[in-house]
């Protein structure tokens, strides 16, 4: 005999989607807003942080600010489209996107421009582009379809080994040639953040994550440039013209900040005191000219992306859903605070830069890729799981 649905049952159904759906919704302006306030502070900080050097190397102190403002213009055209592609695409072709990162980082070695000592930029004409930057969110994309397609089978190991410990082995391979350790150690902190969301057994998580930080120690300690920042992180002071010089000025200049800040265009970092004051450092300038409120102000926008990026994962349609939000979010909030604690000197530097507000074009198009991804998937758990078109 079947069972019929009383009215009141169908009203509660009825209430729950609707509140399930606004919810979804209320996430995804929740992803927005932070993004788009980092955004704007980014462009004020860089008008400021950048204009000293941009004069002297560009003749124009305005340079870097205008080259922001085109990648923060295509970079909103990035963010409209990922919102619009629906996210079950990423898994149909994440062996292709996977595979262009691992050419674009390729291409790095091959025919890449060196500077400090690192090879990790591509030159085509006026438009130097890092494929690292990229490959976070191809590694991503990838994980998450990998995981989800084998989550009844990660028990065993040779499902585990090929397209886990396989796509993180060529990757990290590819970028300790360059070198570049801190985009390494963030896109492995990712993973496991992912395989801990997934059904990946606790035995090969640890495991992973034991040869993972083997191998980061490993490169430290034969690397001489790392070697210098661990130096500069333990004890600045032994050589503040050296190894110490940006941990010591990131330091002076958060400190000189105080409670309120200097005053927007005032910061003294930014003569040439600090270097890389617009990129990796524009953080240190932040807290210089707006103090300890604008710091903490910063801190808390990407505290509400984590918490709004979790929130989306668990309502997430499906599994590939789920894990691609933990992905992004672990990739976007792991990048920040990696940066902010060396900028504060309570990590070693390792020269990632600060999602969604220092210079840079690369980082900027693939931060805001990943937020548009997280808003499709919200909106996909809005509309009962279809994502939107």
């Amino acid at each position: 005999m079947a069972t019929s649905v009383t009215p009141i049952a169908r009203a509660r159904s009825i209430r729950r989607a609707r509140e399930a759906a606004r919810a979804a919704d209320r996430n995804s302006v929740l992803v927005l807003l932070p993004v788009a306030t980092l955004l704007v502070v980014g462009l004020g900080a860089i008008l400021s942080a950048s204009s000293v050097i941009a004069r002297i190397e560009r003749g124009d102190q305005f340079f870097y600010f205008k080259r922001q403002i085109m990648w923060a213009v295509l970079g909103v055209g990035v963010l409209i489209i990922a919102i619009r592609i629906p996210y079950h695409l990423y898994k149909k072709y994440s062996g292709v996107i996977f595979g262009l990162s691992v050419v674009g980082l390729a291409a790095t070695w091959a025919i890449g421009s060196s500077r400090g000592g690192s090879q990790r930029w591509i030159e085509v004409g006026p438009i130097t582009l890092q494929a690292s930057e990229f490959s976070k969110f191809a590694v991503v994309v990838f994980l998450a379809a990998a995981l989800s397609r084998k989550q009844h089978y990660l028990d065993n190991l040779g499902h585990f080994l090929l397209p886990v410990a396989g796509s993180l082995g060529v990757t990290a391979l590819l970028l300790m040639i360059q070198p570049d350790l801190g985009t390494t150690i963030l896109i492995s902190a990712t993973a496991i953040a992912m395989l801990l969301a997934s059904t990946t057994p606790l035995r090969f998580v640890f495991g992973l994550t034991a040869f993972g930080t083997a191998g980061a120690l490993a490169s430290a300690l034969t690397q001489p440039y790392q070697l210098a920042r661990i130096r500069g992180f333990l004890d600045p002071a032994a050589d503040p013209l050296g190894y110490g010089l940006q941990p010591l000025q990131s330091l002076v200049a958060l400190g000189t900040g105080g409670w309120f800040g200097v005053g927007l265009g005032a910061s003294r970092a930014r003569w040439s005191f600090l270097p890389n004051a617009h990129t990796d450092f524009i953080f240190s300038i932040i807290g210089e000219e707006t103090g300890l409120a604008g710091s903490l102000t910063i801190v808390a926008l990407f505290a509400v992306l984590a918490v709004v990026g979790i929130s989306v994962a668990r309502r997430a349609p499906d599994m590939f859903g789920r894990l691609l939000a933990i992905g992004l979010v672990s990739w976007l909030s792991f990048q920040a605070l990696i940066n902010i604690g060396g900028v504060a000197v309570v990590l070693p530097i390792t020269g990632v830069p600060l999602p969604f507000v220092s210079s840079g074009g690369s980082a900027m198009l693939a931060n805001m890729a990943a937020a548009g991804v997280l808003v499709n998937i919200a909106r996909a758990t809005a509309r009962g799981g279809k994502a939107t078109s």
